[in-house]
């Protein structure tokens, strides 16, 4: 696993052994970002300068893969051990603008607001819609914020916000959504 592109591009990714943790693969990142660079929705400036939150973070790619591009910081939460080390192992490296949570995404701790939210929890648990909720009351999101959500390819997913934009790859399927007005921090 290897940052597809910007000024970390070709750099590998730390991944714990074992089932615990699914990376994001490179190939759905790279569809991933291409969606968000040049969609109607999005552009350059929803990712350079950005403040990124990567929750269920795992290695942290897509939150590296952001800061590769050109987001400012990025915060990253994550509570399994293993993933936390590969995590925190790969910030190093990379000798990223990078803040960890070591929390619970479904029990944030106080956010700030991110314009650019990636939400990649286990499939088939029914956590995005949880943590949505938590993280919106928690402070995480910025006005009008991009949230990407990873889910299984036919998991359902309930509405929040905006869809502006659905594919499937593979086993996945990505929902990019806008922060819903109410979403903003107080």
């Amino acid at each position: 696993m290897r940052i597809v592109a910007g000024r970390w591009r070709g750099r590998a990714l730390l991944a714990p052994k074992g089932a615990a943790t699914r990376p994001t693969a490179d190939r759905l990142r790279q569809a991933l970002f291409d969606m968000l660079l040049h969609a109607p929705w999005g552009g350059h400036d929803r990712v350079t300068g950005a403040t990124v939150l990567d929750a269920f973070a795992g290695t942290g790619a897509l939150g590296l893969e952001a800061l590769s591009r050109g987001a400012a910081q990025a915060h990253f939460i994550e509570r399994d051990r293993a993933a936390l080390a590969a995590l925190r192992a790969n910030i190093a490296t990379l000798d990223a603008p990078a803040h960890v949570h070591a929390a619970d995404t479904t029990r944030p701790p106080p956010g700030i607001a991110c314009g650019l939210v990636f939400l990649d929890p286990p499939y088939g648990q029914g956590l995005v819609e949880t943590a949505l909720a938590r993280l919106s009351a928690a402070g995480w999101f910025a006005p009008g914020a991009l949230v990407v959500a990873e889910t299984g390819r036919d998991e359902a997913l309930a509405a929040w916000g905006d869809v502006l934009a659905e594919r499937r790859h593979g086993a996945a399927r990505i929902t990019v959504m806008r922060a819903p007005a109410h979403a903003a921090p107080a």
